[in-house]
């Protein structure tokens, strides 16, 4: 049962140029890169304009360790000093839950743990700390 902690830095409309500058001071490797605008469409919550060219995920591959990235969605607020959260990456959804559990015991659920249409059991929750976690399944196909 595999368990990863890695770095995500939620970047405030400017993830883009952060992994063009990461990419070239680290000398890293893009993996993955998807905008808003390329994610699979919800009739629901139609995607504001604005949104669309924003950096809904990334991941850079830095020496031996990932480094994730996002843009946050137009409206959220964004505050300097809270775009570094920690990514727990699990391949066993009863472990994520395990410790979605432990993790809101006196903190506060940003979202609950719930099925995504990149995950099947994703949340964020902020800790009692203040430390805000977000738990994401490999989907074990």
């Amino acid at each position: 049962m595999a368990l990863r902690l890695v770095p995500y830095l939620m970047m405030n409309g400017d993830a883009a140029e952060a992994i063009r500058f990461y990419e070239q001071a680290f000398g890293a490797e893009v993996l993955f890169k998807q905008t808003f605008g390329e994610m699979p469409e919800n009739p629901e919550f139609p995607l504001p304009a604005e949104a669309k060219g924003l950096i809904s995920h990334a991941m850079l591959k830095v020496g031996e360790t990932d480094l994730m990235f996002s843009d946050k969605f137009p409206g959220q607020p964004h505050q300097t000093g809270d775009q570094v959260t920690i990514c727990i990456s699990s391949d066993d959804k009863e472990k994520s839950k395990r410790i979605f559990e432990a993790l809101q015991q006196g903190g506060q659920v940003k979202m609950p743990l719930q099925e995504t249409f990149f995950s099947p059991s994703y949340g964020i929750v902020t800790d009692k700390f203040g430390v805000t976690f977000q738990i994401y399944t490999e989907d074990q196909k």
